[in-house]
């Protein structure tokens, strides 16, 4: 284990496997790496029907991370459902403190495909200071939306770029289906456009792209390249069958897709 690669994945616990640690785990080894995971919820759902999320205790969240960072070195981490942003904060300012350096790629599940809402924290001062702490944050457009209710999309992105980079997914569009868009260094933009208009939903795949991200930023690709690169695997994940469970396959495996930016 010598020459492997840790990641950490802090996220929900699926029994489908489709979406959270499961999930984040199969796309981290896709990529070469190994995967180490702290749970912070335990949800009753396949990936048809969600019924319950009981929330892990802050305090197990933490000492699952102190165990790990006793053992492992860490410079990237990847943030699922988590239930509420004082607690995302808390969790981001941890991280912070044992490896200042770490990057961390947070994706804002707020909501689940069956409308379950996984947060009812409106501590926006809680959640600007954790965005601080941010190397990334990949909300889709219906995330950005609720993120700050009393901004505009354009006011939201404007704001989030002053804090953190931001890879806004497209997934959810009305306009430009799958037209994703990257912003970083506060004032560029990369546009991301599908190579497939036509591709099969996935449970999930929210999750997918984003520790796919994480795990290219592990591999030490520069973000716009991470960003590209992630962009194909996930395009893959949603077209490897017609069902919501979608087949990981090795990256080494992923077909020169055409993304133009």
């Amino acid at each position: 284990m010598e020459d492997k690669k840790y990641i950490l994945t802090i996220a929900g616990h699926d029994p489908s496997g489709g979406a959270g640690l499961s999930s984040d785990i199969k796309t981290f080894e896709a990529h070469g790496l190994y995967g180490l995971s702290v749970c912070t919820a335990i949800t009753v759902q396949n990936e048809n029907t969600f019924y319950s999320c009981d929330w892990v205790a802050l305090k197990t969240i933490l000492d699952q991370m102190a165990i790990l960072f006793e053992r492992f070195t860490i410079n990237v981490v990847k943030i699922g459902i988590i239930e509420n942003w004082k607690t995302l904060y808390v969790v981001s300012k941890f991280l912070k403190k044992h490896n200042p350096s770490i990057k961390i790629i947070l994706d804002p599940v707020l909501r689940a495909s069956s409308d379950f809402d996984f947060h009812e924290s409106n501590d926006f001062s809680a959640f600007e200071k954790a965005l601080e702490h941010c190397y990334l944050i990949t909300p889709n457009y219906i995330e950005i939306e609720a993120l700050f209710p009393s901004k505009s999309i354009s006011e939201t992105i404007e704001f989030i770029s002053s804090k953190t980079n931001l890879y806004l997914k497209g997934g959810h569009r009305k306009d430009k289906k799958g037209h994703d868009e990257l912003y970083y260094n506060k004032i560029v933009q990369v546009n991301l456009e599908p190579s497939h208009l036509d591709v099969f939903p996935k449970h999930g795949s929210g999750c997918v792209l984003s520790s796919s991200i994480a795990s290219n930023i592990a591999l030490e690709h520069p973000i716009e390249e991470a960003c590209k690169l992630s962009k194909q695997y996930v395009e893959q994940f949603l077209n490897s069958n017609e069902s919501l469970l979608g087949v990981h396959t090795k990256i080494k495996e992923v077909k020169n897709l055409e993304i133009r930016s």
